[in-house]
């Protein structure tokens, strides 16, 4: 099918600005922006490919894949949080250096 190819190229092209997002930019927010990019993308594959197949699987691992995400951000932002309030700056090289 030509929308599946379509779907899973919007997925690819996603992804790929959200690995760039991840890759160059120091600001924490907005890599964990970019990683729910990465994350909804191949979700978006799961549910194109389970379209095509006529499979509920892609759609099981799309709702995984947004139960993970949702866990992942919920823990990042409490982290972020917690870091600007102690030192009241968000770079992703000071985080990186806590130690204990």
């Amino acid at each position: 099918m030509i929308y599946v190819n379509w779907v899973v190229a919007l997925a690819a092209i996603i992804f790929t600005v959200g690995t760039i997002g991840v890759m160059f930019r120091r600001n924490p927010l907005i890599m964990f922006m970019a990683s729910e990019m990465m994350w909804n993308a191949a979700a978006l594959a799961f549910i194109a490919y389970a379209r095509q197949l006529h499979d509920m699987n892609g759609q099981v691992m799309a709702f995984v894949i947004m139960a993970t995400a949702a866990a992942e951000v919920g823990i990042g932002l409490a982290i972020i949080v917690s870091v600007y309030h102690k030192r009241h700056r968000l770079d992703i090289d000071e985080i990186s250096r806590l130690k204990g």
